[in-house]
């Protein structure tokens, strides 16, 4: 999956360099940890921090994946499993990064008019094509379904 951008110029790139003037720093691009300073100083707590955002957003997300055929807000969850996970993982951040783009992309195509001309016009033909199926089936059968309908 490509995670980056369309445009074939941008990459993503985690820089601790501070220069004069101009400073890119990991907040600034929004990449990398979100710990506290504290944790991060410290290895070992820096990486079971980072087990625990692991762990805690593969819950976050299996609750999602769960709730897909079940009811609830199945991809709303996933995408707060990966908010989780962007915390701490860049790889999730570009991801997420992505995901808001091609949402972002999709919404501004689903708003153009003629775009929503077009689905009202399809629409309305599937609704006249299930209209007439069902006056058929009515005309046919009348009022009878379909377990109770005797050899004919």
């Amino acid at each position: 999956m490509n995670t980056g951008s369309d445009d074939s110029g941008e990459v993503a790139v985690v820089s601790e360099e501070k220069s004069d003037g101009a400073e890119e720093s990991r907040d600034e691009q929004g990449l990398g940890s979100k710990a506290p300073e504290f944790v991060k100083r410290r290895r070992a707590l820096h990486l079971s921090w980072q087990v625990g955002v692991f762990v805690l957003g593969l819950a976050v997300v299996g609750a999602g994946v769960i709730m897909l055929p079940l009811p609830g807000p199945g991809w709303v969850v996933i995408f707060a499993g990966m908010a989780i996970w962007a915390t701490e993982f860049v790889w999730a951040q570009l991801v997420l990064r992505w995901t808001k783009r091609k949402v972002t992309e999709a919404t501004r195509r689903a708003l153009d008019p003629a775009v929503r001309r077009r689905n009202i016009v399809l629409t309305s033909v599937g609704l006249v094509i299930v209209a007439a199926l069902g006056a058929v089936y009515l005309w046919r059968f009348g009022a009878v379904m379909p377990w109770k309908i005797k050899d004919q």
